[in-house]
């Protein structure tokens, strides 16, 4: 399935259920099927709607609108134009700070956040010469294994899920590699972090070597009121890939009661 997203084609994965909605934002190098064993996992409890973010999967490849406001945008329109109904949004390392923006405009609908090894909303704390390191970190399948094995799993992944990893980092926009560490990553929004309102779950690896708990605990934990955290034992940035069965069973935990509440709501107001 397409979706456009002002003059971005944006490719979405959608179980196109009558069940409550889940919307699913991938990290840095991801896509869509990042999320692939946690979906199976919920469904059909739930309606899986996965984008491939703009510069990565099946999406569109422009040169440039890769800041977070652009992103928030993407996301925003293609939610609109499903008709949803209450949903939960859920964002992985990048997508969560995309999820953190978008859930900062008090979206119709949304009604809560699941963050799971999010990008804190504060400027990721690399220094340049780290950041500049990055943008080549995807640019062959030995850097991408590389990156996978020293930084972003603490677990060995399964042979499928690190080949789908490969192949997703190399399809990705060359700038759509170099804006997150040059540019989205160092913007700051916590003040727009600060206006969250919905119930807010973020989920940290305990050994996450990108956003460890205790910088989440510091960065975000103390700026969005009533959120809550857990932290999955012996999993590192990609717990998506590394613990799907322990991330499936918290999101669907968080989730019902909230769309439960949320559709109660519309029923008595109605």
């Amino acid at each position: 399935m397409s979706n456009l997203s002002n003059t971005v084609k944006l490719h979405v994965e959608d179980s196109r259920t009558n069940a409550p909605a889940l919307v699913f934002l991938h990290y840095w190098g991801g896509s869509s099927r990042t999320w692939r064993h946690v979906i199976d996992a919920l469904t059909p409890a739930f309606r899986t709607v996965a984008v491939d973010q703009r510069g990565w999967g099946r999406s569109d490849k422009p040169l440039d609108g890769y800041t977070l406001t652009a992103l928030a945008d993407d996301a925003q329109s293609l939610i609109e134009s499903l008709d949803l109904g209450p949903y939960i949004l859920v964002g992985h390392s990048m997508g969560g700070k995309v999820a953190q923006l978008l859930g900062s405009r008090h979206p119709a609908g949304l009604a809560g956040l699941v963050l799971v090894a999010p990008s804190p909303p504060t400027p990721m704390n690399v220094p340049l010469a780290v950041r500049q390191g990055m943008v080549n970190a995807y640019d062959s399948r030995e850097s991408i294994l590389a990156t996978v094995e020293q930084v972003l799993a603490a677990n060995p992944l399964q042979p499928g899920d690190l080949e789908a990893i490969v192949q997703d980092s190399l399809r990705g926009a060359p700038a759509a590699k170099a804006a997150w560490p040059l540019k989205a990553s160092q913007e700051d929004i916590s003040e727009q972090a600060a206006m969250i309102r919905v119930p807010t779950l973020v989920i940290s690896g305990e050994k996450d070597q990108v956003d460890p708990p205790a910088v989440l605990q510091h960065e975000l934990m103390t700026r969005i009121a009533h959120a809550t955290m857990h932290i999955l034992p012996g999993s590192g940035h990609l717990s998506p890939l590394e613990a799907p069965g322990d991330l499936a069973e918290l999101i669907r935990a968080f989730a019902r009661p909230l769309i439960a509440a949320t559709c109660q709501a519309h029923v008595v107001s109605a």
